[in-house]
């Protein structure tokens, strides 16, 4: 298990981020539309993972990786939650997002299988803020757990990775 920290307080996740060098679970998710989401083959992949589109941290996680993904060659960014569709529809559709994909994960194992899901505190179930970045064949690249929930992920450590 991992920990991150909300407010402070310690929050233990169900297990550790796949590690660099590692290849990556498979990814099965819920698209903002119900399609099925999953890694893409021949491309980079960036895994923004976090607790809720809707709220203040999450949504500008997922606005700063609409940004970047307009620059970045071979490479997709899905933004992962337990949202449900119509809500991650929702967001993407008022906030103008279009260079990345969003997974909903509330039928898959993907908390578990990432060890992003957090076992204790007043989020209990929902995904810890993380980042996850693979090459084209699937091999994790960077990975990072938030130290603190509240906070943006790493996001030039994340680019740095791609090369």
């Amino acid at each position: 298990m991992a920990t991150t920290a909300l407010g402070g307080n310690p929050v233990n996740t169900v297990g550790e981020l796949p590690a660099v060098g590692a290849p990556a679970p498979s990814v099965s998710l819920v698209g903002a539309d119900f399609s099925a989401v999953t890694l893409p083959e021949g491309q980079r992949t960036v895994l923004n993972i976090f607790p809720s589109i809707d709220t203040g941290v999450c949504a500008a996680s997922v606005r700063k990786f609409n940004e970047l993904a307009a620059g970045l060659d071979n490479t997709a960014v899905i933004n992962v939650s337990q949202d449900l569709p119509p809500a991650l529809n929702r967001f993407c559709g008022a906030e103008g997002i279009e260079n990345v994909q969003v997974g909903s994960a509330f039928r898959s194992t993907f908390g578990d299988d990432y060890g992003v899901r957090m076992t204790d505190g007043k989020l209990e179930g929902l995904f810890a803020r993380s980042i996850v970045v693979l090459d084209t064949d699937g091999t994790v690249l960077h990975s990072q757990l938030v130290p603190e929930i509240a906070t943006e992920p790493d996001y030039d450590a994340a680019i740095a990775a791609l090369g």
